[in-house]
């Protein structure tokens, strides 16, 4: 089954040009699947219905949340359609198996003074303060991904009508936008980033790191994680908490929702509606503290 599990990774990186990141969670996934098959002495291509139900079970005693679960359930059903599609199983035994309920949570986001507070911390006497001071006002302005925000070029910002090209998901392009705020400290860092090159030759990627190459994904956590060790605020926040405080913001200030998803790069609207039930539950609570006939005396 390994070898297929390979096959099928391959094909996920060259016919459907999927991400590193993407690639990564299938194959632990698939890994998941394939180590349970082993215990329990099952052929992949020999399935029944109850032996879907008994793995269900076995993900439960591992505690994965249900979101999780619905992932590694996707994934193998993608896995088992290829095998099908290509004459390895009969057929795709995993096509009619249902996903557990999601609990809907809310996306956690910054309140403003807490976004002040995170953005005061850095120092700014300092390139690389500079640097994740602007990661912070890039994440906030435009709501990017932080694998989209590691990606970003010097040349893909365009100073006329303050622009970002981004590269998304997929290789999709689009266009985001970034305030003054933004622009105040990318000058800044554009002045001091030659101090991170060091002897380095220059690389075109605008967020370096101390070495002087490119900055990675979990770089800018790291950056996030120490930023939040400085900071009075209790609870975990990463770079996609600031993208979602981006969406939530926009919505609270009027923006339709399809702009909000245009800016995010979602596919589909009801990626984006998640962020309506946020709103829909400050507009209770001003309703509710605002109403001559709620406030108490």
């Amino acid at each position: 089954m390994q070898v297929l599990i390979e096959e099928f990774l391959n094909y996920l990186k060259v016919q459907k040009n999927y991400s590193i990141n993407t690639i990564t969670n299938y194959q632990r996934d698939l890994s998941l699947f394939s180590e349970y098959l082993e215990k329990e002495s099952l052929s992949f291509n020999d399935l029944e219905y109850q032996d879907i139900r008994l793995f269900y079970s076995y993900m439960d005693s591992k505690n994965y949340n249900k979101s999780t679960i619905c992932r590694i359930l996707s994934s193998i059903r993608s896995f088992y359609k290829y095998l099908s599609r290509n004459g390895y199983v009969k057929s795709n035994i995993f096509k009619y198996a249902t996903n557990p309920k999601k609990d809907k949570l809310l996306p956690k986001f910054l309140y403003e003074d807490q976004l002040e507070e995170l953005f005061s911390i850095p120092d700014l006497n300092t390139a690389l303060g500079i640097r994740d001071r602007l990661i912070l006002e890039l994440l906030y302005s435009t709501g990017v991904r932080v694998s989209e925000l590691v990606s970003l070029k010097v040349n893909d910002f365009n100073y006329d009508d303050m622009s970002i090209k981004v590269l998304g998901k997929g290789n999709k392009e689009r266009i985001v936008y970034f305030d003054d705020y933004t622009l105040e400290y990318l000058n800044m860092y554009l002045s001091k980033r030659y101090q991170l090159l060091k002897d380095k030759e220059d690389t075109n990627y605008l967020l370096l790191n101390k070495n002087g190459t490119s900055l990675t994904d979990r770089g800018v956590r790291l950056i996030i994680d120490n930023i939040m060790k400085k900071s009075t605020i209790n609870e975990k926040i990463s770079p996609h908490v600031i993208r979602h405080t981006f969406a939530t913001n926009l919505l609270n200030q009027g923006c339709d929702i399809t702009t909000v998803q245009e800016l995010l790069g979602h596919e589909s609207l009801r990626a984006t509606q998640i962020y309506t039930h946020v709103t829909n539950e400050k507009l209770k609570q001003v309703y509710e503290n605002s109403h001559p006939r709620n406030i108490k005396e």
